[in-house]
C-alpha cells in the first residue's frame, strides 16, 4: 500500500511540474532567453574558431620563416659552388634555391591573405557581441516593464476589485467586536458599582438597628 502510495505521488508531482515546464514554455521571456543562449553558444563557438585562424596564421609565419631561411642558405651555396667552379653543386643549389623562392612567396600571399581576413572577422565578432549586448541590454528593459505590469496589475487588483470591500468588512466586523466587549465591560462596572452602594447601604441599615 505504501509502495502505491509512492508511486502515486511521484506521478502527481510529475504531472505538476510538466504543466509548469508547459507553462513556462509559454511565456515569451523563455523564448528570448533560450534565443539569447543561442547566440552566446554561437558566439562562443566562433571565438573558438577565430582562435584557430590565429595558431594558423602563426603556422604560416613559422613555415615562411623557415622557407626564407632556406632561400638565404641556397643563395649563399650558389655563391659558393660558382666561385669554386662546382657547376653541379651551382645547378642544385639554384633549383632548390628557386624552389624554396617559390614556397615562401606561396607562404607569404597566404599569410597576407589570412591577415586580412582575420582582421574582417574580429570587426564582424565585435559587432555580433555589440549585438549581443544589446540583446542582454533589451531583456532587461523587458524584464523590468514585465514586472512593472505585474506590480500595477497587483495593486489594480486590490484597488479595483472585491478585496478592498471585503477588508472593509473584516475591519467593520472587528470594530464591532470591539464595541460589543465595551458595552460588556461598561455594563459589569455598572452592576459592580452598583451591587457595592446597595451593599454599603444594607449594612449602614444593619448597624443603625
Amino acid at each position: 500500500m505504501a509502495n502505491l502510495f509512492t508511486r502515486l505521488k511521484a506521478t502527481v508531482v510529475a504531472d505538476f511540474h510538466e504543466l509548469l515546464d508547459q507553462k513556462e514554455q509559454k511565456h515569451p521571456m523563455t523564448h528570448l532567453n533560450q534565443y539569447i543562449r543561442n547566440c552566446e553558444e554561437e558566439v562562443k563557438r566562433l571565438k573558438q574558431l577565430i582562435e584557430k585562424q590565429y595558431t594558423i596564421q602563426q603556422e604560416y609565419q613559422k613555415e615562411l620563416q623557415l622557407a626564407n631561411a632556406m632561400v638565404e642558405k641556397r643563395k649563399r651555396q650558389a655563391t659558393l659552388a660558382e666561385e669554386m667552379n662546382e657547376e653541379e653543386l651551382v645547378q642544385e643549389a639554384t633549383e632548390e634555391l628557386q624552389h624554396y623562392q617559390t614556397r615562401a612567396n606561396q607562404l607569404s600571399e597566404m599569410a597576407d591573405e589570412n591577415k586580412n581576413q582575420l582582421s574582417q572577422i574580429e570587426t564582424k565578432y565585435v559587432q555580433m557581441k555589440q549585438k549581443l549586448k544589446d540583446l542582454y541590454v533589451k531583456r532587461l528593459e523587458l524584464r523590468g516593464r514585465e514586472n512593472i505590469a505585474r506590480v500595477h496589475k497587483g495593486m489594480n487588483n486590490v484597488l479595483h476589485t472585491e478585496l478592498l470591500d471585503k477588508s472593509e468588512s473584516k475591519f467593520q466586523d472587528v470594530e464591532n467586536y470591539i464595541e460589543r466587549l465595551e458595552q460588556q465591560v461598561t455594563t459589569k462596572y455598572r452592576l459592580h458599582t452598583l451591587d457595592a452602594r446597595f451593599a454599603e447601604l444594607e449594612k449602614k441599615v444593619s448597624t443603625s438597628k
